[in-house]
């Protein structure tokens, strides 16, 4: 993984967090997006982490950077494999043809750079 990709996670991770405390702290909206979030993404019929691998895959159609950091990540917390999120990466493809491909670079670099820091 190229070192400018380690720094640009790095920058998104924080960015997330400063942000995240940011629009808790004043923001009403925000608050009530992030309980939306919670129960989205609580095991129901799905469980989160099936839910995770689905919101890896729409990131790459979406080439949301930040999402597929986001959702590689909390999907590898809830105990998905390598293989798992590769598909998941796969169906993004898929879904988004040959532009999704290049977003798949992006969500490569991020599963690289925390497999390395769980090694």
């Amino acid at each position: 993984m190229e070192n400018s990709d380690r720094e640009k996670i790095d920058q998104i991770i924080k960015a997330r967090q400063r942000a995240n405390a940011f629009y808790l702290k004043k923001s009403t909206v925000y608050q009530s997006f992030v309980k939306m979030e919670e129960a989205t993404f609580a095991d129901r019929a799905l469980s989160k982490l099936q839910k995770e691998l689905i919101a890896t895959g729409i990131s790459v159609v979406m080439n949301c950077e930040s999402c597929m950091e986001w959702h590689i990540k909390q999907a590898m917390d809830c105990g998905a494999a390598e293989k798992e999120i590769m598909e998941a990466i796969e169906v993004g493809i898929e879904m988004g043809g040959g532009p999704a491909t290049v977003s798949a670079r992006f969500a490569m670099n991020v599963l690289e750079y925390y497999k390395s820091e769980h090694a």
